[in-house]
């Protein structure tokens, strides 16, 4: 690690029994997204601000929010403390009864979002799989568009809604999915550049409306800023247009926030960066920063008001818990009281220019996005060709020799595919940040040096 980065004063001891956590670990559970008899979990054992803590005693510094969901960074006290204060309250009501979190935080998600009443779920798959089903409920429609660089949940829905290749093992999934393409500038899919775009990301959603028949689609579902396929940031147009298309042809408009949302980028949704509003808005992650599972299905009052004369079919045993709601209420006046949100937007803005530099130094990085504290950059053999550093779906020796080297000095990365993501919490300081993005700067200078010499990693 550099010498500017902010440690925690006081760290951990090692735990003795680090490596046999491990082991009953991998024992006695499964992991996400793994071959289980290849799991090598590390052990976690706490965290404060923007560090965690393993097994053997080290401080790393959580440059990836954890999931990109821990926006208020590790074991924030005001979070501890409303947590503990409801379950010595009330630690479980049923989804039937009203309770006063319940109440407090609908009303606060109505007034951030501007739409009108709230689903609880207990996770952003969870509230994918309820919009859709509204969506189709409301409409009398089946079809739901989505796009191909997407992620929506790893329940069969909302898996199937992704055009990840997460997605293809569970296939055909459920019925009614049409797939369109992204905003994705750096390699538009229709061979534009900035000068010569007509806004086809646009346009060709409305020849597959056609095709498929206008009076068949219920909505189109789409990530806020595209999070884990390689955060595609849209041009400023692109939500204005696609919400008039859905207008023209009475379609609902869901908008995925779970990761782009709650300060992430800055403000309550990435959407309000563009001026709309979604007729459905689905969100997890930062609405607790990951304290508490929680999800919400927000929805808007033309909505609201069919479900006061129609059958809402859906339930969850622990929609609208106690404690989950209490953490989120207390979470949301967290973003508020210590100017969250403006911080984002702060560093945001230093973090775009490092970036961008970034780009210039490093022959490795083809493109860098961002938004607020929701960043990626994108990694290259060739910048005239844009070869990939890694395949779709797949890795590369140098990703892997990166990755290793962020995990060597302790930084806490996410990357995939040939991205490299950088999604610090909220509270992530300058200091910190800049003894972050300095790793980097190592690991694109190590990169460039395999490319040159044509060296792979073993």
């Amino acid at each position: 690690m550099t010498s500017t980065e902010e440690r925690p004063a006081v760290l951990p001891e090692p735990v003795a029994s680090a490596y046999d956590i491990a082991q009953q670990n991998r024992e006695y559970t499964m992991f996400s997204w793994s071959v289980q008899g290849g799991a090598l979990p590390p052990v976690m054992t706490g965290g404060r601000g923007s560090h965690f803590f393993d097994g053997d005693g080290h401080s790393w510094l959580d440059f990836s929010s954890q999931l990109i969901n821990l926006n208020i960074g590790h074991q924030h006290p005001r979070m501890l403390e409303a947590i503990k204060k409801q379950v010595d309250t009330m630690c479980f009501a049923g989804p039937s009864f009203a309770t006063e979190p319940r109440g407090k935080l609908g009303q606060k998600l109505a007034e951030v979002t501007g739409l009108a009443k709230t689903f609880f779920t207990l996770g952003g798959s969870e509230a994918n799989e309820n919009a859709i089903k509204i969506a189709r409920l409301v409409t009398g429609r089946d079809k739901i568009i989505t796009r191909y660089r997407s992620y929506h949940g790893a329940t069969m829905g909302s898996m199937t809604a992704s055009g990840d290749p997460r997605r293809w093992p569970v296939e055909p999934g459920v019925p009614g999915v049409v797939r369109v393409f992204d905003p994705y500038c750096y390699r538009c899919p229709f061979g534009k550049t900035p000068d010569s775009c007509g806004r086809e990301c646009v346009s060709h959603i409305e020849e597959v409306i056609q095709m498929e028949g206008p009076d068949s689609i219920a909505a189109i579902l789409v990530e806020g800023i595209t999070g884990s396929n390689g955060l595609l940031v849209p041009p400023d147009d692109y939500y204005p247009k696609l919400r008039a298309l859905c207008d023209r042809y009475g379609i609902l408009l869901i908008t995925d926030e779970v990761m782009s949302g709650f300060g992430r980028t800055g403000k309550w949704l990435a959407t309000q960066h563009y001026g709309i509003k979604p007729d459905i808005v689905t969100c997890a992650k930062g609405l607790t920063s990951g304290y508490m599972p929680l999800g919400a299905c927000i929805v808007s009052q033309p909505i609201a008001d069919y479900f006061d004369t129609h059958m809402l079919w859906g339930g969850l045993t622990y929609s609208g818990h106690p404690v989950c709601c209490a953490a989120a209420v207390e979470n949301l006046a967290i973003y508020e009281d210590e100017g969250l949100f403006e911080n984002a937007l702060e560093l945001g803005a230093y973090l775009g220019q490092r970036l961008e530099a970034m780009k210039a130094r490093y022959a490795c990085v083809g493109d860098v996005r961002y938004k607020g504290l929701f960043s990626v950059l994108e990694l290259v053999r060739d910048k005239g060709t844009k070869e990939p550093l890694a395949p779709f779906g797949g890795t590369s020796p140098e990703m892997g020799q990166l990755a290793a080297h962020l995990r060597n000095k302790h930084v806490y990365a996410y990357s995939r595919f040939n991205f490299l993501w950088v999604c610090p919490p909220l509270i992530i300081t300058k200091a910190e940040l800049d003894a972050g993005l300095a790793v980097y700067e190592e690991a694109l200078a190590l990169v460039d040096t395999l490319i040159a010499g044509g060296v792979a990693a073993d």
